[in-house]
C-alpha cells in the first residue's frame, strides 16, 4: 500500500504547512432590491429593428494566447467591408461570447466597442497579468492548493479592474450592441454558468450590479491554480418566476442532455439547494463558450424562437464564428512507461476535459443551428397571407431565403509549421511581444482565409 504511505505523508507534510489555511473566495454579488431593474435577458435578437443579418463569435480559452488570437479575429473584421453597406463587419457583430482567456477580449470589446481594438494590446496582451500571482509550485503552494487553490480570485480581480475594467459592472453592458456572454464552469451541478439574467434571475441577485473583472476571473479560474469563485444565491427574496421552459425542461426525462443539466441546475439555485454556487474555469465544461447558444435555442418553444416572428421573416443571413486557440498536445511522457505524475497529471486530466468538451459542444451547436435553419425555413413558407402582413414581410420576400454559416478559427488551419509554432504556445498570462504578435497576425490570416466567412461575406 505505498500509495497510502504516500497520501499520508502528503497530507502530514500539507499539515505542517502555514499555507495549509482554508484558501477560499468570498461573493461579491448582491441581492434583487426593491426597485431594482430587471435581469436583462440575453438571445440571438439582431441589434437593429432592419437588420436582415446576425453574427456571433464565440473566444475559446487559452490564457493570452487566446486574447491575442481573439483579437486578431476582432482586427480583420474591421478590416473586412460589407458590400453594399457602410462599416465594416465589425459593425454586424451581435453578440460575443467569451471563456477564460477569451473573456478577456469579449468583455473589453463590449465595453469599449471599436476603440478596444486601439489599445487592448498595450494594455493586456503585452502587460503581464499574473503580477502578484503564485505561479509556482513550491512546499508552500502545494499546501495551499490543498486547501483550495494557490491563489484566491482577489489579485487578479484587482489587476483587471486596475488595467482594463476600472470597475465596470454588467450594467454597461446593456447599454449598446454586441451582448456579451462570459461563461464559466459550476463544478457542483457540472454545467456551464453564465453570466446573465436566467442564472442572476434564478438567485434573485442583481446582475447590473455584479463586476465585470470578478465574472472573467471566474470564467479564467484554473483549477488547483485558483480557489472556486463564489456566487451567492438569495432564495426567497426575489419574486420573479422562472421561465417556464426551465420548468418544463428540468422535469422532462426525454430533454436534451445539455439542456435538462442546465435547466435542473437553475431550479437548484432557486429552491436554495445550491446556496454559493462554486465556480472554474469555463473550458471545463465548455472551452468554446457556445452551449449558452445551444441551451437558447433547444429551450424555446417554437420554430424561430429566440427571434421574434418579425425577426424571423427579415432574417436572411447568420454567421457563428468558434475562434479556437487551444494548445497542442505536448510532453514526453508517453516515450517511457512512467508517468505522467503529478503537476503532469493534473494537467492532462484538465486538458483531456476540456478537449472531450469542446468535440461535444460543437457538434451539439453546429447540429441545433442547421435543425434552426431547416425550422425556420418551414415556419416562414407555411406562413398565410394574413400572418406575412401581420409580420411585415416585403415585396419580393423568399420565405426559403435563410442560410445560416457556422466556422471553426482554428491554429490547425494554418501551414503545419506555423500551427505546430503558435499550438506551443504555453497558457499563460505574460507572454513575450514577438509571441504576442505571431498569435495576434494568425487571428487576421486564419479569418481571411476561412471559407466560411468568405461565403458569408459573399452572400451579403
Amino acid at each position: 500500500m505505498n500509495w497510502l504511505r504516500s497520501v499520508f505523508i502528503l497530507t502530514a507534510t500539507c499539515a505542517a504547512l502555514a499555507g495549509c489555511a482554508s484558501v477560499h473566495n468570498l461573493p461579491v454579488n448582491v441581492p434583487l432590491g426593491a426597485g431594482a431593474a430587471e435581469n436583462t435577458p440575453v438571445s440571438f435578437e439582431a441589434g437593429k429593428e432592419s437588420d436582415d443579418v446576425v453574427v456571433g463569435l464565440s473566444f475559446s480559452g487559452g490564457g493570452t494566447r487566446a486574447a491575442a488570437f481573439s483579437f486578431g479575429v476582432l482586427q480583420e473584421m474591421d478590416r473586412s467591408p460589407v458590400r453594399g453597406a457602410s462599416g465594416s463587419m465589425l459593425d454586424r457583430i451581435d453578440f460575443v461570447s467569451g471563456v477564460s482567456g477569451g473573456s478577456v477580449t469579449a468583455a473589453y470589446f463590449g465595453l469599449k466597442k471599436r476603440a478596444a481594438l486601439d489599445d487592448f494590446r498595450e494594455r493586456f496582451l503585452l502587460r503581464n497579468a499574473e503580477e502578484g500571482l503564485q505561479t509556482s509550485l513550491t512546499l508552500d503552494t502545494i499546501g495551499r492548493a490543498f486547501s483550495g487553490g494557490v491563489n484566491d480570485s482577489l489579485g487578479f480581480t484587482k489587476w483587471l479592474d486596475a488595467n482594463l475594467f476600472d470597475g465596470a459592472t454588467f450594467a454597461r453592458f446593456r447599454e449598446s450592441r454586441p451582448q456579451i456572454w462570459i461563461n464559466a464552469s459550476d463544478i457542483y451541478n457540472r454545467v456551464p454558468f453564465v453570466f446573465g439574467s436566467v442564472a442572476f434571475t434564478a438567485i434573485c441577485s442583481d446582475l447590473s450590479r455584479y463586476p465585470i473583472s470578478s465574472a472573467v476571473a471566474a470564467s479564467a479560474a484554473v483549477p488547483i491554480a485558483f480557489a472556486p469563485a463564489v456566487v451567492q444565491a438569495f432564495p426567497g427574496t426575489c419574486n420573479d418566476p422562472l421561465p417556464p421552459w426551465i420548468l418544463r425542461a428540468a422535469a422532462d426525462r426525454d430533454a436534451a442532455p445539455m439542456l435538462g443539466s442546465f435547466a435542473k441546475a437553475i431550479v437548484r439555485y432557486r429552491e436554495g439547494q445550491v446556496p454559493f454556487i462554486k465556480l472554474l474555469d469555463g473550458g471545463l465544461v465548455d472551452n468554446y463558450g457556445i452551449s449558452g447558444f445551444t441551451i437558447e435555442r433547444q429551450s424555446s418553444t417554437t420554430p424561430y424562437g429566440p427571434l421574434t416572428p418579425q425577426q424571423a421573416v427579415r432574417l436572411r443571413r447568420g454567421m457563428f464564428l468558434v475562434v479556437d486557440a487551444k494548445a497542442g498536445i505536448a510532453g514526453d511522457w508517453v516515450q517511457n512507461v512512467e508517468g505522467p505524475s503529478g503537476v503532469e497529471l493534473i494537467k492532462a486530466a484538465v486538458n483531456t476535459t476540456m478537449d472531450a468538451s469542446v468535440g461535444a459542444s460543437y457538434s451539439a451547436f453546429d447540429r441545433t443551428m442547421s435543425d434552426w435553419q431547416a425550422s425556420l425555413v418551414r415556419w416562414r413558407c407555411g406562413l398565410s397571407a394574413a400572418e406575412r402582413q401581420r409580420y411585415g414581410v416585403r415585396p419580393g420576400w423568399n420565405c426559403k431565403d435563410v442560410k445560416f454559416f457556422i466556422g471553426r478559427l482554428g491554429f490547425d488551419q494554418l501551414d503545419a509549421a506555423r500551427a505546430t509554432q503558435l499550438e506551443a504556445v504555453p497558457t499563460r498570462f505574460q507572454l513575450p511581444p514577438q509571441q504576442v504578435d505571431d498569435v495576434i497576425a494568425a487571428g487576421r490570416d486564419v479569418l481571411r482565409a476561412s471559407p466560411t466567412f468568405r461565403a458569408f461575406a459573399a452572400s451579403l
